[in-house]
C-alpha cells in the first residue's frame, strides 16, 4: 500500500526520485528503497511525504483505490464515500463513515445544496445558518 501509494503520488506530480529525496533531504536511494517495499520511512518522513504531496497521512500509508472505485488518493480533506441509490421517494442513506467523519446523527437536519454545473451538497443546518449569518454580517459591515 504504502509503497504503491508513494511511486502513484510522485508519477501524479511528475516528480523524480531524486525530486523527492531533495525535498526529504534525503538519498534517492532511500526514495527507490520506501517505494520497492525494503524498507519504510520514519513518522517524520512520512509527515513530509504527505504533506509534500498534499493527502493525509493515513490515506498515504492506507489508501487502497480498490476500495474507493479504483480512483486515486483524494487531496487532504477530500472524501469519496462511495455510491448510494435514490429510493423511489428520492431517498438516500449516507454511508456510515461519512456520518461519522461529519459527525452527523439520526435526527440532524442537513441542508441540501445545488448548483447544475457542479452537482449537489449537503451541509448540517447548523453550519449552514452560522455561515449565513456571518455572510450577512459581512454584509452590513460593507453597507
Amino acid at each position: 500500500m504504502f509503497s504503491d501509494n508513494l511511486i502513484h503520488l510522485r508519477k501524479l506530480r511528475q516528480m523524480t526520485q531524486e525530486d523527492v529525496a531533495f525535498e526529504l533531504d534525503v538519498a534517492r536511494q532511500t526514495v527507490a528503497k520506501w517505494e520497492a517495499g525494503e524498507s519504510v520511512p520514519d513518522l517524520d518522513k512520512c509527515r513530509m511525504l504527505a504533506d509534500l504531496f498534499g493527502v493525509s497521512l493515513d490515506d498515504l500509508a492506507n489508501y487502497e483505490p480498490g476500495d474507493h472505485l479504483g480512483l486515486s488518493l483524494p487531496p487532504k480533506g477530500k472524501h469519496l464515500f462511495g455510491l448510494v441509490t435514490v429510493g423511489d421517494k428520492g431517498q438516500i442513506v449516507i454511508p456510515a463513515k461519512a456520518r461519522k467523519v461529519f459527525d452527523i446523527s439520526p435526527g440532524d437536519q442537513l441542508v441540501v445544496l445545488g448548483d447544475e454545473s457542479q452537482g449537489l451538497a449537503l451541509m448540517k443546518s447548523d453550519h449552514f445558518l452560522a455561515m449565513s449569518e456571518m455572510i450577512m454580517k459581512m454584509k452590513q459591515g460593507k453597507e
